[in-house]
């Protein structure tokens, strides 16, 4: 009987000797999964499952907590704490990508109970970001990406001039602000100079800056917000080009005069953007 429980430990620990290399490779990344490049992980965690798709679409959520479908390059990552090592509590994963998102120029949109919908653009691309902090030591993201449309025709003063000439007001894409926010950003410096060219080659037009919106969000809101976005362009013509604020008068209607459908990604970028309407 001694024997038999002799041979028992021993296969015990030939067993865990066996098993422990397992254990060690089933705490690495799963092969052909990396993290994307726009983010890291939190310490000491592998990636166990991933998954990416070429293209596909996805429900993420607006500022309101509404479904809405984003399409583009999809990514699965799941996360699972090492063997050994204490799992950061779920608000603290939340807290992390949101710190994180937000140091690269981009916002929360979205936050519930353990989970994150966040957005941001950058080079060229917008990418919704997912986190899904689970329990047990595990969190997951789904990512995807989409190219920001590329704005081909640059507002000139000739151009707008003959716009507000033959229908009363032009289009400018030209203006860029961060997102839910209205502070001018400095790639818009080109077409704020045509606009201040084409003031100053009509020197008897004033006009109307109307800032208008996409349909996400609250009327209300976006309202605001595009009555902001107004002012802000109505302001950096005046501190930086000179232009008499008299000659101009800011106004947002908001998501009220689409150009485009809300439904795509590229209809609302049309939908975001700043008229000139000839008083």
């Amino acid at each position: 009987m001694a024997e038999k429980k002799i041979y028992f430990v021993l296969g015990l620990c030939l067993f865990s000797l066996l098993l422990t290399p397992i254990l060690s490779v089933a705490q690495e990344d799963l092969a052909g999964s990396k993290d994307h490049p726009l983010l890291t992980r939190m310490p000491n965690f592998y990636i166990s499952d991933y998954e990416y798709k070429e293209f596909g679409k996805a429900d993420f959520k607006d500022e309101e907590g509404e479904g809405i479908k984003v399409e583009g390059h999809i990514y699965d990552i799941y996360y699972q704490i090492k063997e050994e090592k204490k799992a950061p509590g779920k608000l603290q994963v939340l807290r992390n990508y949101e710190n994180a998102i937000k140091e690269i120029g981009g916002s929360t949109v979205y936050e519930a109970k353990n989970e994150a919908w966040l957005k941001v653009e950058k080079d060229g691309k917008i990418t919704w970001i997912y986190v899904d902090a689970r329990t047990g030591g595990e969190y997951a993201l789904k990512i995807v990406e989409k190219k920001a449309m590329v704005q081909e025709v640059v507002a000139d003063a000739k151009s707008l001039a003959r716009d507000i000439s033959s229908t009363g007001h032009a289009s400018v894409y030209g203006i860029h602000f961060d997102f839910n926010k209205a502070t001018v950003k400095p790639e818009s410096e080109p077409t704020l100079k045509e606009i201040s060219k084409l003031l100053k080659q009509n020197s008897k037009l004033n006009l109307y800056v109307v800032g208008h919106t996409d349909n996400v969000g609250k009327i209300t809101y976006n309202m605001q917000l595009s009555l902001e976005r107004a002012k802000a362009v109505v302001k950096a013509l005046g501190t930086k080009y000179g232009v008499a604020q008299g000659r101009l008068d800011p106004y947002g209607v908001g998501p009220l005069v689409p150009v485009a459908s809300n439904e795509t990604e590229e209809g609302r970028a049309l939908n975001r953007r700043v008229e000139l309407v000839k008083k």
